[in-house]
């Protein structure tokens, strides 16, 4: 049995979230994924509960999971997933600042078990030495979670392969594509557009990274696409990454 995923940072609340909250709506309707990371869920509008509701499957619907990203009293941006596939449990781990957090839901898909972990690691102006601490910190907690062989890491990396926090990371799992993923002309009206000092789509820094247990069937971009009538207005900052998967 295949499956299919897909990840994207929603942007939180930024450039016109309730004009393009229906473009990633409608993609979500045409790709038809199992399973949806998603980052930047910005929690005081509840825009995962949101996307829930409204990108509903034809035969089922998403449960929602979230985790706020930093251990605060009063957080703002949440790290999530939707999946029609049933959550067994799931678990968060706060990187040692406290101000990041790896998510992961235990998943039943076709008789088995797969861990799947949603995090966004720090922004690419930071040192890449700060995203390989992360790094180490959450590969040793899947060795801390090895009673399921099957895990799937999606998420904003802010890094490319090159970096040495993702060459950590492809000791241990094997990114699905490598497409450029950032960043698009998402703009507010007549504006200047997102992450305006950094070039257009010029480099993969979003992932879905899969263990060697799963077997990576396809593969490619999605929320790749402006509205049809907007050539500014995009689903998000970033385009999406998605994989269809088969379990060994």
């Amino acid at each position: 049995m295949s499956f299919r995923i897909a990840t994207l940072n929603l942007a939180r609340n930024e450039k016109r979230w309730d004009e393009r909250r229906e473009l990633v709506a409608s993609e979500i309707a045409a790709l038809k994924p199992d399973i949806l990371a998603l980052n930047e869920i910005w929690l005081s509008l509840q825009t995962g509960q949101w996307l829930r509701q409204h990108a509903r499957l034809a035969d089922s619907s998403y449960t929602l999971v979230q985790q706020a990203k930093n251990d605060s009293d009063q957080p703002l941006e949440a790290e999530g997933l939707l999946s029609r596939f049933e959550a067994i449990a799931h678990a968060h781990r706060f990187y040692a600042k406290k101000d990041a957090v790896a998510l992961v839901t235990r998943l039943e898909i076709d008789g088995r078990l797969v861990d799947v972990y949603v995090t966004h690691l720090y922004a690419a102006l930071r040192p890449d030495a700060l995203r390989a601490e992360q790094v180490t910190e959450l590969i040793n907690w899947t060795h801390e979670r090895d009673d399921v062989p099957d895990k799937i890491l999606c998420g904003d990396c802010n890094s490319t392969l090159e970096s040495d926090s993702m060459k950590l990371l492809a000791s241990e799992f094997r990114p699905t594509q490598t497409l450029p993923t950032a960043f698009t002309p998402l703009a507010e009206k007549n504006g200047v557009p997102s992450h305006a000092d950094w070039p257009r789509m010029d480099r993969c820094i979003d992932f879905i990274w899969v263990t060697n247990s799963i077997r990576i069937v396809g593969s490619g971009r999605c929320f790749d696409r402006p509205a049809e009538a907007d050539a500014t207005l995009w689903p998000s900052d970033h385009v999406g990454v998605w994989a269809d998967l088969e379990l060994g």
